[in-house]
């Protein structure tokens, strides 16, 4: 153990490392798979995108983790089972990608591995008196370490919990450093299953920055094409939803939820915005004989709503802000098309205009949260409910 420690300290000292950020989302199309380099820390972060793939997953694997995934009662053996599997397929993808990319599995100083949520409950969702705030990642580090040889940092969240967050999102820390510019007004936003935006204030001042939920990005308009079309696990191009039309009725019953009247920050996920959401929905509005265009259609305005009005509550504030895209979610053009035009005073942009690539963000971001943690660094954004101070990430030796 000693030995592992001291190499632990010493790549943790080095003035360049490498480290591989991991995120699996709730669409669960693959493994995001990032490696970094990384020089300094805090304000002085300077970061490299080396390489970048989605790593993907077989369909067993994918039935395997959807059967345990926001559910509320669900197998507690396959819980168990599948904490092991996540990440034995997690290590088996990026032995992979650091083989294809011409490395040494030895070459690479550390991995940040987000692990797969399979269920999130803040109070605000689950209200039940006296528990706190919850939220599970399967994808054990241990194995993770073990399979690939390379110190692993995982288990984020809980470290946001424990020092008084709900444990997301936590884009805000990585946000704040990598994204920040004086003089520019920034807002990130990243549209995966559950959409999120960081508010980056062009004075830079850390305790003005704001993380938050707003609602469904992708996971609604994923979870009903998963349903009912099969072989396809999402609308790609919106070409579903372009053939339908909104139903109004449909389209306000979604978004009577008290979530979307919630003040920032706050977080959300699938376990309230599911099939089962839906379906309550379109009992209550009448709709329950529409075809599956016309709900994929309503599904995706639904999408944009909360997106967009919780945007303009944060315009409020704000004089001629930057929009930098990321996520699945922003290459669906009816979705992006209805964002612009609802926001015309907002320059919209990806992140790609930032030398990260999109797709590769939130990866990127653990990376860059494991790195904040190795340098023992934090970043103070004062004393705010819902934004602790705090690093984050446990750490499993691979020997």
């Amino acid at each position: 153990m000693k030995n592992q420690i001291e190499d632990f300290y010493q790549k943790s000292q080095k003035k360049e490392k490498l480290i591989i950020g991991l995120m699996s989302g709730t669409s669960m199309d693959g493994l995001d798979i990032a490696l970094c380099s990384f020089k300094g820390h805090g304000s002085h972060t300077e970061i490299r995108l080396l390489h970048f793939k989605t790593g993907d997953y077989s369909e067993i694997f994918r039935k395997q983790v959807k059967s345990i995934f926001s559910k509320r009662e669900v197998d507690l053996e396959m819980v168990c089972l599948m904490n092991e599997q996540v990440a034995l397929t997690h290590a088996n993808l990026i032995n992979e990608a650091i083989a294809e990319w011409g490395y040494q599995n030895s070459q690479i100083d550390f991995i940040a591995s987000h692990g797969q949520t399979i269920y999130h409950a803040p109070k605000s969702l689950h209200q039940q008196e006296g528990l706190p705030n919850g939220t599970l990642q399967i994808g054990d580090g241990d194995h993770i370490a073990v399979n690939t040889e390379i110190i692993t940092l995982s288990d984020f969240r809980q470290k946001h919990i424990a020092a008084g967050g709900e444990g997301a999102p936590l884009a805000v820390y990585g946000d704040y450093l990598i994204f920040s510019k004086t003089g520019e007004d920034r807002i990130m936003l990243n549209i995966g299953g559950i959409a999120n935006f960081t508010y980056l204030p062009g004075d830079l001042d850390a305790t003005k920055v704001f993380s938050t939920d707003v609602g469904p990005g992708n996971t609604l308009m994923d979870q009903y094409v998963q349903k009912h079309f099969e072989g396809l696990y999402y609308d790609k191009d919106a070409a579903i939803a372009k053939r339908g039309n909104v139903n109004e009725g449909l389209l306000k019953a979604l978004l009577a939820n008290e979530f979307f009247k919630a003040e920032f920050p706050k977080t959300t996920g699938p376990e309230l915005f599911s099939l089962a959401y839906l379906e309550l929905a379109q009992q209550k509005s009448n709709t329950q004989s529409l075809s599956y265009e016309d709900v994929m259609a309503t599904l995706c305005h639904c999408s944009a709503y909360g997106i967009i009005e919780a945007i303009k509550r944060a315009l409020a504030k704000l004089s001629n802000p930057v929009l930098y895209l990321s996520g699945g979610g922003m290459h669906n053009p009816l979705l992006l098309s209805l964002l612009k035009q609802e926001l015309p005073q907002i320059t919209f942009k990806t992140t790609a205009d930032l030398e990260i690539n999109p797709d590769a963000k939130e990866a990127v971001l653990f990376a860059l949260l494991a790195n904040e943690t190795l340098s023992g660094s934090q970043t103070y954004f004062g004393e705010r409910e819902g934004v602790p101070s705090v690093c984050m990430g446990k750490i499993s030796l691979p020997k």
